[in-house]
């Protein structure tokens, strides 16, 4: 009984510093989201979270909050990554733990850096710090895919979101697409945005809806501006700012992506429109998936569908997605999953 409290502890405390770690969405790229928290007999005595790059991280934050130095002695942190053992832009985080005196140490996941990859973990055993791996690692891990992907790959995450209706249309013949989705699925598609690096969509979606592809408030206040690509075959008058790419094989996807990746973009989000989809997904680019769809039937010849494309033989060369999720936003519903085939590693 005891070790099961002593679990639902750790969990109940790992997942706020989850939590805490959302906070850094948007401002932290290209390093990872990383929350702590500072516990010591049952008590939250600090917590923090790491907020931009070259900024302390997320442990010295918690360390920071707490009203005495001196209470960390004999305390428990809890990380969502491994803390880092390596001098960077700022000192090794395992230092400031030793010297601070916890007693125990509890991360989610081990930094996939090959410059740390468990040598945090392992120095701070040495020392005698009871460390603990591992909890609630599959939502640590997903929790920056996109930075374990850019790590590994030095190629970013790609997302391809798509909202459509329950025939899997995504306009009008005439191209109208205002609005399929309603207000709450609209919200998570500016939480996508935050945490996007760069935007990427399809010439038409460019012509027909005048997109910003900022991340704002419901008020209308510009949080975030990722780097905003548009995918055509033909030169296009874009506002400043606004890059060109094309998009014809998967070796244009390829090149793209590894440029991107060299620029330090670790996500990108793919938003429309169905030709543009179908080349991602055709390619192997697209890493995760997310359709939003609305409750409403369209219908018709010259509707456009979701994901464009040659017309398929057979059901066998159907995509298929892993790791399946579901849930309601307002009136529609968010389906995401990982295709099975793909060059990027998934979560």
């Amino acid at each position: 009984m005891a070790r099961n409290t002593s679990q639902e502890q750790d969990v109940k405390w790992m997942r706020r510093a989850l939590r805490l770690a959302q906070r850094g969405l948007g401002s932290v790229s290209p390093n990872p989201l990383v929350g702590a928290v500072i516990v010591k007999n049952g008590v939250l005595l600090g917590e923090g979270w790491h907020e931009r790059p070259g900024s302390p991280h997320a442990e010295i934050n918690a360390l920071a909050s707490l009203r005495s130095p001196r209470s960390a002695r004999g305390a428990t942190i809890y990380v969502t990554l491994e803390p880092c053992c390596t001098f960077g832009r700022t000192p090794p985080c395992c230092d400031a733990l030793l010297s601070a005196g916890f007693a125990r140490v509890v991360a989610g996941c081990v930094d996939p850096n090959p410059q740390h990859a468990g040598r945090g973990l392992e120095r701070l055993r040495s020392a005698g710090v009871d460390v603990t791996e591992g909890v609630c690692r599959a939502a640590c891990e997903e929790l920056n895919e996109s930075f374990f992907k850019w790590i590994r790959t030095k190629r970013p995450f790609v997302l391809l979101k798509m909202a459509e209706t329950l025939d899997g249309r995504i306009a009008t013949a005439s191209g109208s697409s205002r609005w399929i989705t309603g207000p709450e699925a609209r919200k998570r598609v500016m939480r996508l945005r935050l945490w996007a690096d760069a935007v990427l969509a399809g010439a038409n979606t460019w012509r027909l809806d005048s997109p910003s592809f900022t991340a704002r408030t419901p008020g209308g206040a510009v949080l975030k501006t990722p780097r905003r690509f548009i995918a055509s075959r033909t030169a296009l008058s874009l506002p400043e700012g606004w890059e060109t790419v094309r998009l014809d094989s998967a070796m244009d996807w390829d090149a793209f992506l590894a440029r991107l990746g060299a620029e330090n973009v670790t996500s990108i989000l793919i938003e429309g429109g169905g030709e543009l989809a179908s080349s991602a997904l055709r390619a192997g680019a697209v890493d995760k998936a997310e359709f939003h769809i609305a409750p409403k039937i369209l219908g018709g010849r010259g509707s456009r569908p979701s994901v464009g494309g040659a017309d398929p033989e057979s059901i066998g060369e159907a995509l298929e997605l892993k790791k399946m999720r579901v849930h309601r936003a307002g009136s529609d519903w968010i389906v995401t999953g990982y295709p099975a085939r793909g060059r990027g590693e998934t979560a």
